[in-house]
C-alpha cells in the first residue's frame, strides 16, 4: 500500500471519530442538561390537614363500653392517617373522668391537649389545672395521663392545695383518682393560711 493511500485513509478514520463522537456528544449533552434533580417527596395538602374539625363540642366518650369521658372544648380536631393517629384541641379543653359509678373523679383544665389513641395518651399543656374527687386541686404547665398504665404524670414544677396545705415541687406521679400521688423534688410545704399570706405580700410589694 502507497503512503498517499494511507494518509488518505487514516484522514478519513478520524473524520469519521469525529463525526461520530460529537453526534454522540449532541445527543448525550441534552439528556443530561434536562435530567431532573432528586428532590423529596412532595408534602402532600392532606398531610397536614384533619380528617375531622368539630367546633362547639360537648360530648361524652366511652370506654370499653362504659362512659368514661365528658369532653367540652371550643374546637376538636382528628388527625387519624398521622403517625401517630391524635386527637387535637388547641383551643383549649375541660374534660371530666367518671368512675365505673358514673361520679366524676377528676375534672381537668387545659389550654392545649393531645390524645394519642393507639398509646391511650393524653398531653396536657398550659395552665394545666386538675381537681379530684377529694377536692386536691393541682396545677403545672405539663401533664401526662397514661390511660394503660393507669398513672398521672409530669417532670415540670407542680403546685398542689389540699385542704390544709400546699406542696410544690418539681416532677410527680399520681394514680388516675388522684388520690395516691408523690413529688420527686419538694421545693416546699405551706399551710393554707401562710401561703395566703405570702401571696398577700408578693402583690403589696408589686
Amino acid at each position: 500500500m502507497s503512503i498517499r493511500l494511507k494518509e488518505h485513509i487514516y484522514k478519513l478514520f478520524i473524520n469519521i471519530t469525529v463525526a461520530t463522537w460529537a453526534t454522540v456528544m449532541f445527543l448525550f449533552v441534552p439528556a443530561c442538561g434536562s435530567k431532573e434533580k432528586p428532590t423529596a417527596a412532595a408534602v402532600k395538602e392532606g398531610d397536614s390537614l384533619p380528617d375531622m374539625r368539630t367546633t362547639g363540642v360537648t360530648t361524652l366518650v366511652s370506654d370499653s363500653g362504659m362512659i368514661r369521658y365528658k369532653i367540652i372544648t371550643a374546637e376538636w380536631l382528628i388527625y387519624s392517617h398521622r403517625n401517630p393517629p391524635f386527637w387535637a384541641f388547641e383551643k383549649g379543653i375541660y374534660l371530666e373522668k367518671f368512675d365505673s359509678l358514673f361520679h366524676v373523679d377528676a375534672s381537668i383544665k387545659a389550654d392545649t391537649a393531645y390524645y394519642y389513641e393507639p398509646k391511650k395518651l393524653w398531653e396536657l399543656r398550659g395552665n394545666v389545672h386538675i381537681q379530684s374527687q377529694r377536692g386536691d386541686k393541682f396545677d403545672t404547665e405539663l401533664m401526662f395521663w397514661d390511660q394503660d398504665k393507669e398513672k398521672i404524670y409530669s417532670d415540670k414544677f407542680i403546685r398542689i392545695e389540699q385542704i390544709d396545705k400546699v406542696l410544690t415541687g418539681y416532677g410527680f406521679e399520681s394514680n388516675q383518682q388522684m388520690t395516691e400521688y408523690q413529688i420527686y423534688n419538694n421545693t416546699g410545704i405551706f399551710t393554707v393560711e401562710d401561703n395566703a399570706v405570702q401571696a398577700d405580700s408578693t402583690q403589696t410589694s408589686k
